[in-house]
């Protein structure tokens, strides 16, 4: 920091010092994993780069991009498509289709992976249906593979699309039907008119929701390793816990980390881009009639997406729960719960606890430097499970190997690390991934509240700290839980980099879901499942209603 910076803070408003350098504290816990993942490309062994060129890293590029491009256009394809049916035309069911279509997002990808290779697989309930009304047998018929790249994409993608959905939605939303009616009757075919005027004025928003999809697809673990899928996340788990080549692993988060960026890169060019519709509201009314036959179609089509990204995967798991509860009911199932929820409770607490003097630095100090720490502190959301558990991992490791050889050396201690293998360790990495979610929540509550109740609680005398606590907290109630309920939730979903960071002999519910899964034990996995998934209906609906405001 500059000797002009240091000045201007000593002459900030009382507090100000204090509050800007906890601001760069917690943009440096968030700069932490990547500047592991950074630094340790350096000094480049070529000859460690050329002998992984030569054996796996090829094979990660590939896999990974073409499961990004598949499931980018899969979600790309429903969510324009419905986007675009709900929020221009009129046709039966619309507006219940309208948040059913969001359902989806509730189900996390590796869940509906495990159900779909469940049902679809050889001795699957479909095949061995098909079988018994056919009496073909096993040479007699072709039936596409689920555990595929192509199947892989297929599933991230019926999962994912609410990211295009909404914000397509939203985006379609704010044109007015004049356009479109201007559009026509110059000449252009429907098809014509919905590339050439309405999908331009959307792309910015349609760009947005397409680079999500991709950070998630990017950050996917379960899919991908249950598929047996090579890509970045799962190479960086197998070389740091089953290889331990841990130089191997951060060099494969580091080529991650690059693609985090072109994706950041990319949400923000696509931001720059964006424009209104026009400034025109238009009413319900104003929806584009269509024939009833063709309105049917359009109802079953966009009930499509919600069906096969929802309704079966969930009604599987219900009644494989019924049918074959998990085998630790009891005592071990309800200590899974109770990891589940200690950590969503802490990781979510602290999360808001951080993110109110980021959004309220935002509110009051408006300077460069405080928007580029902000920008920076909210990154975390990006980076994927993986690449953050290794971040995390490697210089918490030797500054707990720092400590224990103190700790003996001074105080006799004999217990073994410190820090490492402990919760803490992986609270703070999933602090870091959901820090933007609480950040965003009480970002929007912040905007509802007027500046100038502010400075009418100064004039009369309040300490910034009474204003907060007489003022802030009260209005920022439902902000604050709403965001305290999306990072419990997203950390319950969570699954690489709990597997990776988890203390020895702790398990939550998605690690339960995930080794079930792995030993084959589907139906014994849909108890803990179906928990997640309606845990899961939270954030969605949360969304849902403040998209449509």
């Amino acid at each position: 920091m500059s000797v002009t910076s240091l000045s201007k803070l000593r002459h900030a408003r009382p507090g100000g010092l204090a509050q800007t350098l906890g601001l760069y504290s917690v943009a440096g816990l968030v700069a932490l994993p990547m500047l592991t993942v950074i630094l340790s490309l350096f000094p480049i062994p070529i000859e460690d780069w050329v002998r992984l060129w030569q054996t796996t890293l090829p094979l990660y590029i590939v896999n990974t991009v073409l499961l990004m491009v598949l499931t980018g256009a899969v979600a790309s394809v429903i969510g324009i498509g419905t986007a675009w049916c709900v929020a221009m035309l009129d046709f039966p069911g619309r507006s219940v289709l309208s948040w059913m279509l969001v359902l989806p997002l509730a189900a996390p990808a590796y869940i509906v992976a495990y159900v779909y290779t469940d049902l679809l697989d050889y001795f699957g309930p479909v095949q061995s249906w098909l079988r018994e009304l056919t009496g073909w047998g096993r040479d007699d018929y072709a039936f596409p593979a689920v555990r595929t790249l192509p199947g892989a994409a297929f599933i991230l993608g019926i999962v994912l699309y609410p990211y295009v959905y909404l914000l397509a939605r939203a985006a379609f939303g704010r044109q007015c039907v004049n356009q479109w009616h201007a559009a026509r009757s110059l000449g252009l075919t429907p098809r014509r008119a919905f590339m050439r005027v309405a999908l331009p004025l959307a792309r910015p928003a349609i760009v947005g929701g397409l680079a999500l999809v991709l950070m998630e697809t990017l950050a996917d673990f379960g899919v991908a390793d249950y598929f047996g899928i090579p890509t970045f996340s799962t190479g960086i788990f197998r070389s740091w816990l089953a290889a331990g080549n841990r130089p191997e692993a951060m060099k494969l988060a580091a080529v991650m980390l690059v693609c985090v960026f072109a994706l950041i890169a990319l949400e923000s060019a696509s931001r720059k881009g964006a424009v209104s519709g026009t400034g025109l509201t238009r009413s319900r009314s104003g929806h584009l009639p269509v024939g009833s036959s063709r309105g049917r179609l359009i109802a079953v089509l966009c009930a499509l997406p919600v069906l096969i990204g929802f309704a079966i995967p969930f009604a599987s798991l219900v009644t494989n729960m019924l049918n074959v509860p998990d085998s630790r009911p009891g005592g071990d199932f309800l200590v899974y719960a109770g990891n589940t929820l200690s950590v969503g409770v802490a990781v979510a607490g602290l999360s808001l606890l951080l993110a109110a003097p980021l959004a309220y630095a935002k509110r009051t100090r408006r300077n460069a430097l405080t928007r580029s720490a902000i920008r920076f502190s909210t990154l975390g959301y990006a980076l994927p499970g993986a690449l953050l558990a290794v971040g995390v991992l490697l210089p918490l490791g030797e500054l707990d190997r720092s400590l224990t050889h103190w700790a003996a050396d001074r105080l006799g201690w004999e217990g073994g690390l410190l820090l490492t293998g402990t919760i803490a360790v992986l609270v703070f990495a999933l602090v870091i991934r959901f820090l933007t979610i609480s950040f965003n929540a009480l970002s929007s509550g912040f905007d509802q509240i007027a500046p100038s109740m502010d400075a009418a609680a100064r004039s009369l005398g309040s300490s910034p700290a009474a204003v907060m606590r007489r003022i802030h907290v009260p209005l920022l109630r439902p902000s604050l839980l709403a965001g305290g309920l999306l990072v419990f939730v997203d950390t319950l979903r969570e699954l690489p980099a709990t597997l990776i960071l988890r203390p020895f002999n702790f398990d939550t519910l998605a690690t339960r879901i995930y080794w079930l899964a792995s030993d084959e034990r589907i139906a014994e996995a849909s108890t803990a499942a179906v928990l997640v998934i309606l845990c899961g209906l939270i954030p969605v609906i949360l969304i849902n209603r403040t998209l449509e405001r």
